[in-house]
């Protein structure tokens, strides 16, 4: 390791990095992103478009990314796009969605029908199907026969690969045994994870058991709502909604960190999405962005053509542990 701070995992410079991906959340979330079909679905296809076009190859969605009614959107915008692909730019994407345990999914066969929905929402194009978040605080008894019911599906070969989501390092041990029973790999994990949020990072945290295990770590919200995309209001206006409330709450009291992200941008000719992009690549994480225009899928293309030195990675350790602030964090994430 290339410093000792109790952040684990930094990569050499001698490393390969972890790519980044492509998040789906705010397609359709009318919540905390605004989304309304009519004035948003062309800016999103031109940037799935031009997202595949500067080789960003994975997409992330899930079953129940879409506010209200619109429950289900983000699959169906991404399976329209991926509609228009040929078939050779196709197979070399990699399609993942999540299944939310809601209360009446039950049993080892209780997501063959949300499996199904969600096949056909992204016509056909499914290669990685992911448990949305561990019920073992609430509802104990339900999960195992989920996991069960998704390891299935890639014994049977309806799907490649198999992931989870939001299960902290004591629950993801408990399910890596569980599927090493079985003879089924796990492919991924996904945490929220960036400069507001490194937890995940920490000694004995799920970078490490991941290391360990050889799973893919992905980094979801690694800008932190945009905080970390340099925020500067400049006479802007403020995010309305809960965007607003937290960027009034964080701002101000996370000002040394980005004037240090300022500063390792403007020596890398970059911008300060790049940085925070960069970071969780340092730290052996796959960052899946919110892409939502063409300017935000090619910043996170050029993202991946440069590296963090190793004295700026620790330069950002130290302030993300010294911060006063974290971003709340998930109320589905589990220990």
């Amino acid at each position: 390791m290339a410093t000792a701070l109790p952040l684990g995992g930094f990569l050499g410079p001698d490393s390969g990095l972890p790519s980044i991906g492509v998040g789906t959340w705010a397609w359709g979330n009318q919540f905390l992103w605004g989304y309304e079909p009519e004035r948003h679905d062309a800016a999103l296809e031109a940037t799935f478009q031009r997202a595949v076009e500067l080789g960003l190859t994975f997409f992330d969605t899930a079953d129940s990314y879409g506010t209200g009614r619109l429950q289900g959107r983000s699959e169906v915008l991404l399976g329209g796009f991926l509609a228009t692909l040929p078939a050779a730019r196709l197979a070399g994407l990699c399609v993942a969605t999540k299944l939310a345990p809601f209360p009446w999914r039950v049993g080892r066969s209780g997501y063959a029908r949300a499996f199904e929905a969600s096949r056909q929402r992204l016509g056909g194009k499914l290669d990685r199907v992911q448990l949305h978040w561990s019920t073992a605080r609430y509802a104990p008894w339900q999960e195992g026969p989920l996991l069960e019911g998704l390891a299935d599906l890639v014994d049977r070969q309806e799907v490649a690969s198999l992931g989870l989501s939001n299960l902290g390092p004591g629950r993801l041990e408990l399910v890596l045994q569980r599927l090493a029973a079985r003879g089924i790999p796990l492919a991924s994990l996904q945490v929220q994870l960036s400069l507001l949020a490194p937890d995940a990072l920490a000694p004995g945290g799920v970078a490490e058991v991941c290391r360990h295990a050889g799973v893919e770590l992905i980094a979801y919200s690694p800008l932190a709502l945009g905080l970390l995309s340099d925020p500067g209001r400049n006479g802007r206006p403020w995010p309305v909604g809960p965007r607003g409330w937290l960027y009034r709450r964080l701002l101000p009291r996370i000002e040394p960190l980005l004037v240090e992200m300022r500063a390792i941008a403007k020596a890398h000719g970059a911008s300060m999405a790049e940085v925070a992009l960069n970071w969780c690549r340092a730290h052996g994480a796959r960052p899946i962005p919110g892409l939502r225009t063409v300017s935000q899928a090619e910043t996170a293309a050029a993202a991946l053509g440069w590296r963090l030195e190793a004295s700026e990675v620790g330069a950002l350790d130290r302030l993300a542990i010294a911060l006063p602030v974290r971003m709340p964090a998930n109320p589905f994430q589990s220990n």
